[in-house]
């Protein structure tokens, strides 16, 4: 698709037919759903543009934040944000970040919360004027809601790769912080498939990387393909590019769980998998030939995925998605739950009324 790429559709799509004409749900059926204990949810749970959500439970209350490219939200910040106390019933409370340039070809991609020792964090990726040129980088606030003001320096990634998205932090439980994220790797070595792929490094006091990072996973497989014979002039070279993104770590029965989302996130390939270590820093083993976790249901759901897992009202796991709308216009807030079987964790994403976190 050389006439759109994904900065190109991420700035056409940002907005979702208008984010700023995006507010609060109504407050009459916010209120009863609040009134009955949100005993059952239907997707979407938020109808307004919500990519790439990152979910934190803070206090009894989730906090959702939303990729807005270039848009500005009403009081001018980056970020929509979404407050709920039980995954069902979603209210917009505004901006997240405050601009850390005024300069207005910059996008902002993928944030993800994090809260430490009474400061919370926002994780992010800021690029788009360069070809294949995004950073990762943090911000902090008081706040769960922000406002969120830059740190004013990059993570900066250790490879020197000039592509970084989808920053996730992790904290193990010894304490201890790890940042994952999505890189280009351009070469086919030992097999894989040149594309962007998951690496892992410590974190250093919340706002610095300490340049220790390793690769977590890289393409295998057929399904994880963005585009084919897609040429990019920073390398001069043409690829059959893949793609695997949106790392959320998950630990669970000993193991670290490293869930991706993977192939091109306009298309009904685009879904979930997973893969898993021993240790947070890998090696990561075990990715599979098709999205097992999460995938698209033909006519019904489209491109899942760039999600989080949190723990609900009622102790169980759930996945919070994107999905695209019938018109493929915008992408909207999904919730179903993660469960854990004895072939791995699955999720259904369904469209029709079910029980939800509160029943």
């Amino acid at each position: 698709m050389d006439a759109t790429t994904r900065r190109d559709f991420v700035r056409q799509l940002a907005t979702g037919a208008g984010l700023a004409a995006v507010g609060a749900l109504d407050p009459v059926a916010t209120a009863a759903a609040r009134a009955v204990g949100a005993k059952t949810y239907t997707n979407p749970v938020y109808a307004g543009s919500m990519p790439d959500p990152g979910v934190m439970r803070h206090r009894g209350e989730y906090w959702a934040f939303g990729t807005t490219g270039r848009e500005r939200k009403a009081d001018g910040r980056i970020f929509t944000v979404l407050r709920s106390p039980d995954l069902v019933s979603w209210q917009e409370t505004g901006g997240a970040l405050v601009s850390p340039s005024d300069d207005a070809r910059y996008e902002y991609w993928a944030p993800e919360p994090a809260y430490h020792d009474g400061r919370f964090y926002l994780y992010y990726a800021m690029g788009g004027v360069e070809e294949e040129r995004f950073s990762l980088r943090v911000a902090t606030s008081a706040r769960a809601g922000g406002p969120y003001v830059d740190v004013g320096t990059p993570l900066v990634e250790c490879s020197g790769n000039r592509f970084a998205i989808d920053a996730h932090p992790f904290r193990d439980t010894d304490g201890r912080w790890y940042l994952f994220y999505a890189r280009n790797y351009p070469n086919t070595d030992d097999g894989y498939r040149p594309g962007t792929g998951l690496a892992v490094d410590r974190l250093v006091g919340m706002t610095r990387l300490a340049g220790e990072c390793r690769t977590v996973l890289r393409a295998r497989y057929d399904w994880t393909l963005y585009e084919a014979n897609r040429r990019m002039e920073v390398y001069d070279r043409t690829f059959d590019w893949h793609t695997i993104e949106g790392a959320w770590v998950r630990r669970h029965g000993g193991k670290y769980y490293c869930f991706y989302s993977g192939a091109n996130y306009q298309t009904e390939r685009y879904g979930v998998d997973y893969v898993v270590a021993d240790s947070v820093l890998g090696p990561y083993t075990g990715a599979g030939r098709e999205a097992r976790v999460l995938r698209g249901v033909p006519g019904r759901v489209r491109g899942p995925g760039h999600h989080s897992i949190v723990t609900g009202p009622d102790g169980r796991d759930w996945m919070v998605y994107h999905a695209w709308n019938a018109d493929l216009t915008v992408r909207q807030l999904c919730i179903d739950p993660l469960v854990w079987t004895a072939a791995g964790p699955r999720c259904t994403p369904s469209t029709t009324a079910r029980e939800g976190p509160g029943a």
